[in-house]
Order: C-alpha cells, then structure tokens, then sequence
C-alpha cells in the first residue's frame, strides 16, 4: 500500500474524516453529477458513473443524496459547469504529488492550491511534470484478518487482477482501470470484503523524507484535501507508519 494509503487509513480509523462528513458528500455529489452529465444517467453504460456511485456509497452517503445527483447531471439543468484537470507539484523533499480537480472557476484554484503549495514548502509543478511518476490503477484493499491467500488469490486473479499483494494487516489487490468493477465484484462475490475499492494513480517509485518534511508534507495533503475543488490528492511519499500514527494523534 502506497503511504498515502497508508495515511488515509490511519486517519479513517482514528475517526478525522466524520466531521467533514458533509464536505466529503458535496465532493461525491458532484463527481456523480459530473460523469453523469458526460456519459449519461445510467451506471451500466457508464463505468465512470457506476465508479463514482460506489465510491460515494462505500463513503455511506445517504441513497437519496446519490439519485439526486445524478438526476442533475443525466438532466442537464442549467447550474454550476464544471471543469475536469490535474495539478501537479512538489511537497517538501522532493515528493511529487498530484491533484484532481472539478471546479466551476480555476483561475480560484489556481490561486489556492498554489497558496497552500507555498505555506507549507512545496511549489506548484507544470502539466506533466511528475504525472509520468505514477500509473492509474484501480486498487481494492482488504483487510487481512481471518483471510484466505489461496482464495483471495484465486477470486482477484480470475477476475481479472494483475496482482495481489501483501501490506501488513491488508491484502492489496490491483486492477487495471478497465478490469476494476469486474474484480471487485468478482471478490465480493467470493466473500471479500474490502476496506477500501478506488481508481487511484500508484507511484512507481517512493521518496522517504525525514520527520520534520513528513509532517510538512503530510499538513499539505491535508490541506489540498480540505479544498472544496480537490477531488483526490495522490503522493509517492513513504512514510514509516509510526510517524503516520505519531502525526495522526
């Protein structure tokens, strides 16, 4: 697992995320409204809809709040348009990190995220700077206790993983982006339940800081996190987990 994963994971378990509960929902909403206004209002035709529904259901976001979206989206009423892109950049130590955005007005994001690069030791990267350091993939994590490897094995590669791996008390399994609600159904056909189930861009290769930049980076990815227009953030950082559970609190 990735140490932003690893990151997300702790701060899911120690409970940091509830209270922007609400946030969260306002980012799943429109990433809904989004894929459905793009590729219509029916999740079977449209795996960015079908993905962006499950996501939004495994956050436990209430069913009506989900139909409402994409009835705004598959409507195509009039309201706020929407703009898809990446931001890349530099956290401290090197790390490359990228955001993806929806937002009705960069020239606003722009300036923020640029702001928050800046306070806490980064700087804001040019398109394509370090999205060469990373792979899109879809990655489902379950968890390991009382798991059978042969079975585990056996569900993810039949259903078309390209690799399942071990990280501590989890099982990582990685898709192609293609083959990602295949798999996943296939595991929870098999029994698996997952921790967690997302497409997400993997590093290809980790930087490890030292402390005092650990923490600097991990107050960034809070903080791109905290903004309305960050969808997701994603970093090769590779934090040791006790300075992740240590910053955690």
């Amino acid at each position: 697992m990735s140490g932003h994963s690893k990151w997300a994971t702790i701060k899911r378990k120690k409970g940091a995320a509830d209270a922007k509960r609400g946030q969260l929902f306002s980012k799943l909403s429109r990433a809904i409204i989004v894929a459905a206004r793009e590729g219509g209002g029916d999740p079977d035709a449209n795996n960015a809809l079908a993905t962006a529904i499950q996501k939004a259901r495994d956050n436990s976001m209430p069913k009506e709040n989900i139909e409402r979206a994409i009835q705004r989206g598959a409507g195509g009423t009039e309201g706020e348009a929407y703009e898809s892109m990446l931001y890349e950049g530099y956290a401290p130590g090197g790390v490359a990190v990228i955001c993806t955005i929806l937002t009705d007005n960069r020239n606003r994001t722009a300036s923020d995220l640029r702001h928050i690069f800046t306070k806490n030791g980064g700087s804001l990267g040019t398109p394509g700077s370090v999205a060469w350091q990373f792979d899109r993939k879809g990655v489902i994590v379950v968890d390991g206790e009382g798991i059978d490897e042969d079975a585990l094995m056996e569900a993810a590669l039949e259903g078309g993983a390209e690799d399942v791996s071990q990280d501590g008390d989890s099982w990582q399994v990685t898709t192609d982006p293609a083959d990602f609600m295949a798999v996943r159904g296939a595991l929870q056909a098999a029994g698996f339940a997952y921790a967690s189930a997302d497409l997400t861009m993997l590093p290809k290769t980790t930087v490890v800081p030292d402390e005092k930049e650990a923490r600097q980076i991990l107050r960034l990815v809070d903080q791109l996190e905290e903004n309305d227009d960050v969808q997701d953030v994603y970093a090769n950082f590779d934090i040791p987990e006790q300075v992740l559970e240590a910053v955690a609190g």
